[in-house]
């Protein structure tokens, strides 16, 4: 769940939440429902299968994937986390997060790995633009108020990577 602050006005609360009408019909779904288990997971957009990945968080395999892959289905090929919420009455819920910060960078610099040395060692090169766009994109699974901070948070992640920023 992404809290944004706004400007307070008499009668606003002090923060906004950024995806309320999801929090909202999340909440309605599992009301009075017993939580069994919480699993994170990172599994291929468009590609999920039963397995023993799955069968640790204890849910209907095959409705899983076919829901999650219908959601996912533009995402193939990278890497989704994913949050999944199972209950005691055996159904379930999950949350599709961002594509992880180090894919996504290794994808922008044309590079299979980063390099091994980290900062000492440049294996690859990304415009301060993609930067953006990039922390645009991951901005409400950061923990940042805006994009400049989001911006920082990804060209440490870049550095650390062996991936030297042009401008």
């Amino acid at each position: 769940m992404r809290i944004h602050e706004v400007s307070w006005k008499s009668g606003d609360s002090l923060i906004k939440n950024h995806d309320t009408d999801n929090l909202k019909t999340r909440r309605k779904s599992h009301v009075g429902k017993k939580i069994a288990k919480v699993v994170k997971m990172e599994l291929p957009g468009g590609e999920a299968k039963p397995g023993p990945k799955l069968a640790s968080a204890q849910v209907n395999m095959a409705k899983f994937c076919t829901d999650f892959n219908a959601k996912t289905a533009d995402r193939k090929g990278e890497v989704v986390p994913v949050i999944i919420t199972a209950f005691e009455d055996k159904s379930f819920e999950f949350v599709i997060k961002t594509s992880p910060v180090a894919g996504l960078l290794l994808k922008a610099a044309g590079i299979a790995k980063g390099g091994a040395q980290g900062r000492k060692g440049i294996v690859g090169h990304i415009s301060k633009a993609k930067i953006r766009e990039i922390a645009e994109y991951k901005l409400p699974d950061l923990n940042c108020n805006d994009v400049d901070a989001a911006v920082k948070v990804i060209e440490g992640s870049a550095l650390n990577m062996g991936i030297a920023i042009d401008e």
